[in-house]
């Protein structure tokens, strides 16, 4: 169980469901803190998880062992300027869940000088975790991959994973680059499939069924499909030819989806995630003002 005082600047659906993960598998309310200007939101969670609410980022920072940045990317380096001094002062453990933004201009954002600039690399001393949460998280069934710059320590690593596995799997990037495929495949992830099951429900309808018997059975199909995935030593492919009886009529489906080159329009589409996921990067790095 992690002992840590655990900091959250941002009350969004993420810190919540972080919050929730983590009192559940025991972690006491007395050691988070949380910080936000919505004090209807902090106060909320106040209730519900006894958590502390902290008067503003810099007396977080002040409190706790680790820090968790969970504001909108495009607030992300306003907040880092706001608490760099305390943050260079404390040492914490710091992880983002912003998504899309480079460790490198976390780094420089909470230099302790603004006018550094960004396009020169620093020696950070900073211990720096960058995460990549899907939505799933919400529900405690998550995805999430992450990547550490060199001052993190073993036992920072264990902490950071055990924080964001209290939403579901974890696993660890060498390479930082390697967070645009992610981002293609989990963190764009759920659309894809929410996209399938509302074709499945659509096509279902058409067939004569009824709305709410298509969508049940869309839902659960994937929900099921999911599940043997998750549990089954076989791969995908494996399982996908032990359903496909020759000359049935998922034979039959099949060929007419593999017809459609549906696996080559997985690849352009993920493809296409990816380079916009690196374009928007390189945009949310230019934000270095704090205004």
């Amino acid at each position: 169980m992690i002992s840590k005082k655990i900091g959250f600047i941002g009350s969004g659906n993420m810190t919540y469901s972080l919050i929730g993960g983590l009192t559940s598998t025991g972690v006491q309310g007395q050691n988070i803190w949380v910080s936000d200007p919505n004090a209807d939101k902090t106060e909320q969670m106040a209730a519900k998880f006894d958590l502390n609410i902290a008067s503003d980022n810099v007396a977080l920072i002040q409190s706790v062992d680790i820090v968790i940045l969970a504001v909108k990317p495009q607030q992300l380096a306003e907040v880092c300027h706001e608490i760099a001094e305390a943050v260079q002062n404390a040492h914490p453990l710091v992880i983002s869940i912003a998504a899309g933004v480079l460790t490198k201009d976390i780094e420089h954002w909470l230099s302790s000088s603004e006018t550094i600039d960004p396009d020169i690399d620093i020696e950070s001393h900073l211990a720096l975790v960058r995460c990549m949460p899907n939505t799933p998280a919400l529900v405690q069934s998550g995805a999430t991959a992450l990547y550490a710059n060199n001052q993190v320590s073993d036992e920072q690593k264990t902490l950071s994973e055990s924080i964001m596995r209290a939403t579901g799997l974890t696993l660890w990037l060498d390479n930082e680059a390697d967070m645009d495929a992610v981002t293609a495949v989990s963190g764009s992830g759920p659309a894809y499939f929410f996209l399938v099951i509302e074709a499945l429900e659509k096509a279902g309808i058409k067939l004569g069924l009824d709305e709410k018997t298509a969508h049940l059975l869309a839902i659960q199909t994937a929900f099921g499909a999911s599940k043997m995935a998750l549990e089954s030593d076989d791969s995908p492919e494996t399982l996908r030819k032990k359903v496909t009886s020759p000359g049935g009529t998922t034979e039959k489906a099949i060929g007419i989806l593999q017809e459609g080159k549906l696996e080559e329009l997985f690849a352009k589409a993920l493809e296409g995630a990816k380079a916009r996921s690196i374009e928007l990067a390189q945009i949310l790095g230019k934000n270095t003002s704090t205004s």
